[in-house]
């Protein structure tokens, strides 16, 4: 069996209800395709960029991402900018980076698509000096995730489970927050109690809502949920929820090269929750979205051409 040079890393405290009954499957997935790999097993996710790391500085040629897009954009965060492939085994309840990318979500086949080698550049969103490959947010998403997080402890991980989360945290929403956005230069001021920035086409065509088309003239999605009562905030994300959101109802749709937010409420450089595909992290206003084109080379399908994802 050839060794190719193969690190997966594995956060088996994200994705799947069953997740710790992956190690073995993994190893097996790649044997099948005759591949030995070296697995590492993370318990934390706190571990996950100093295993990866580790990793580079260990000089292996493909490092891969098994878990959820939280895990695949901490791992890519690492591997941003250098020469080093990444391989990704979608273990997470939506996966949306790894099926805007064709990837199979069967293990044995995804390591299939990760030994046969064949990488091509992608486009990255950077959010300050912090990198997100599908969207990142700020406002109500930060304590979503929060509760949602509460709700798979208790209950497993699940579509449903997660959209539970967005109706328990909105029931007791905070007021909106007061900002000023700068899009390509243009300024206002608005208010607001979530604004997301998109960078994933596919994830918009999944969610019914519109935007994708920016994204493939080559700008950001930027959603602006209106100023609203409680009930009216609830009522905008159980719609996008169930698929019927649309940019006239329940958001404002702008289109952007680079975003710049600034909280009024907050206008010193406080640290502020931002929510980064499906991940929580702690970052210092004001917020400038960009982005990175050909930031980070993935493995993908032979047959996958270089299209906006």
């Amino acid at each position: 069996m050839k060794n190719h040079g193969i690190c997966v890393i594995l956060n088996i405290g994200s994705g799947k209800p069953d997740a710790k009954s992956e190690p073995d499957n993994i190893q097996a997935a790649f044997a099948s395709h005759g591949a030995e790999i070296t697995l590492k097993v993370i318990r934390k996710g706190s571990r996950l960029l100093a295993e990866t790391r580790k990793a580079v500085d260990e000089g292996y040629k493909t490092i891969v991402a098994a878990g959820g897009d939280g895990t695949i954009c901490g791992v890519a965060s690492v591997l941003n900018g250098g020469t080093i492939a990444m391989g990704i085994l979608p273990l997470g309840t939506f996966n949306y980076f790894a099926r805007s990318l064709d990837l199979p979500m069967d293990i044995t086949e995804a390591a299939g698509v990760i030994v046969k080698d064949h990488s091509m550049p992608l486009r990255i969103g950077m959010v300050n000096d912090s990198m997100f490959l599908n969207n990142a947010s700020l406002g109500a998403y930060p304590a979503i995730l929060a509760a949602r997080e509460d709700i798979y402890r208790r209950w497993g991980r699940s579509r449903a489970a997660a959209y539970w989360a967005v109706i328990k945290t909105l029931l007791t929403a905070r007021r909106s927050m007061r900002l000023r956005l700068t899009v390509d230069g243009k300024s206002r001021d608005v208010r607001a109690p979530l604004v997301f920035v998109v960078n994933n086409a596919y994830q918009l065509e999944q969610m019914n809502l519109d935007g994708a088309e920016k994204i493939k003239a080559g700008e950001m999605a930027l959603f602006i949920a209106p100023d609203a009562t409680r009930f009216g905030i609830l009522r905008h994300a159980v719609a996008v929820a169930t698929g019927l959101a649309s940019v006239e109802r329940n958001f404002e749709l702008v289109g952007g090269r680079e975003i710049d937010i600034q909280n009024l409420d907050r206008p010193t450089r406080g640290k502020r929750t931002i929510a980064k595909d499906g991940e929580r992290e702690r970052i210092a206003g004001p917020y400038r979205f960009r982005i990175v084109q050909e930031g980070l080379r993935v493995l993908v399908p032979a047959g996958r051409i270089a299209e906006v994802r």
